[in-house]
């Protein structure tokens, strides 16, 4: 059954894409919940001439996003967690990177950042998906905060 996404679906596709998925699955769960709508004639026609009127819109959308993933790829973060020998007491999540680059004057949704559980001092990547098209790595370093 084809669907047009209404919003992004991770593993399944983006806002606007039509994309095949079982009967059940669509009308059990995308579209009671508002994720997607039947991809009727019409509806397909109303999309395409949506697409078409927002196609200069979503071209800065892309230069804004390639523009903050080329300033995130420069940078390294350090984040400053309780550690002992080298172990750390928790976890360093997507929010706290997301917190550190707020810190540094840049704004990523911590739903858009994607790391693995970090659960000793030293050096990691993350990666930040602003667009569709364009992901960030993000180098940053876990040091342990001086329990004095």
């Amino acid at each position: 059954m084809e669907v047009i996404l209404i919003k992004d679906i991770e593993n399944l596709g983006y806002a606007n894409d039509i994309v095949n998925v079982k009967p059940g699955y669509a009308n059990n769960y995308l579209i009671p919940q508002g994720y997607a709508k039947a991809a009727t004639a019409s509806a397909k026609k109303v999309l395409a001439e949506n697409l078409r009127q927002r196609a200069h819109k979503d071209a800065k959308i892309l230069a804004d996003a390639q523009a903050l993933a080329e300033t995130i790829s420069n940078l390294t973060l350090s984040l400053a967690v309780k550690a002992e020998e080298g172990k750390l007491f928790g976890t360093v999540t997507a929010n706290d990177l997301a917190e550190a680059l707020a810190a540094k004057g840049i704004t990523v949704d911590r739903k858009q950042i994607s790391v693995d559980a970090i659960k000793t001092v030293g050096e990691y990547e993350a990666t930040a998906r602003l667009h569709k098209e364009v992901k960030a790595t993000i180098k940053f370093s876990v040091v342990a905060a001086d329990a004095e």
